[in-house]
C-alpha cells in the first residue's frame, strides 16, 4: 500500500483519499480507522465524583446488576449510558464479546478455550469474560482464526 502525505498551510483539517480497484479488507480497516468517532466518557468514581476517562484507559465495560462497570487498569467506575451507547461512543477498538461486555481489543492478554465452543478471554489487568457463541464469529475473523 503506497502513502503520501501533502503538508500545506491551505488544509484547515486533515483529508484522507484512499484510491483502489476494488474493496478489500484492508481498505476496510483504513477506512474504520480515519472514521473513527472515539470521544472521552465519564463516570462516576466514589458514587459522587465525576471522572473523564479516555478509550485508551478503559480495558473492559461490563453490565453487571443492571449497573454498566467500566473498568480501567487498576479502578472500576460506574457508568450511567447502556453498553449500547458506550460501544459507539468509544469506537472501533472496541469489541462486544456478549450480550453484557465490551472489551479494548489492546489489552487483550490470552485465550482459552472455554465450555461448549466458548473461549475465556484475560485482559491484561485481570479482568476475565467469556466470548459467548453469538459473537465468536466476528472474533475470531479479528484474529484471523
Amino acid at each position: 500500500m503506497k502513502i503520501s502525505v501533502d503538508i500545506s498551510a491551505e488544509y484547515k483539517e486533515p483529508y484522507a483519499v484512499i484510491y483502489t480497484d476494488k474493496m478489500t479488507e484492508d481498505v476496510q480497516r483504513m477506512i474504520d480507522i480515519f472514521s473513527t468517532n472515539e470521544t472521552p466518557i465519564t463516570a462516576l468514581q466514589n458514587e459522587e465524583d465525576i471522572v473523564v476517562l479516555q478509550p485508551k484507559d478503559i480495558y473492559m465495560v461490563r453490565v453487571e446488576d443492571g449497573e454498566t462497570i467500566v473498568y480501567g487498569a487498576r479502578q472500576q467506575y460506574r457508568s450511567r449510558k447502556r453498553l449500547y451507547e458506550l460501544a459507539t461512543q468509544l469506537g472501533k477498538q472496541f469489541m462486544q464479546i456478549s450480550k453484557s461486555t465490551l472489551i479494548n481489543l489492546s489489552y487483550m492478554d490470552c485465550i482459552e478455550p472455554g465450555f461448549s465452543g466458548t473461549l475465556l478471554l484475560k485482559m491484561k489487568n485481570g479482568s476475565k469474560d467469556y466470548v459467548s457463541r453469538k459473537y465468536l464469529p466476528e472474533f475470531k475473523r479479528y484474529l484471523g482464526l
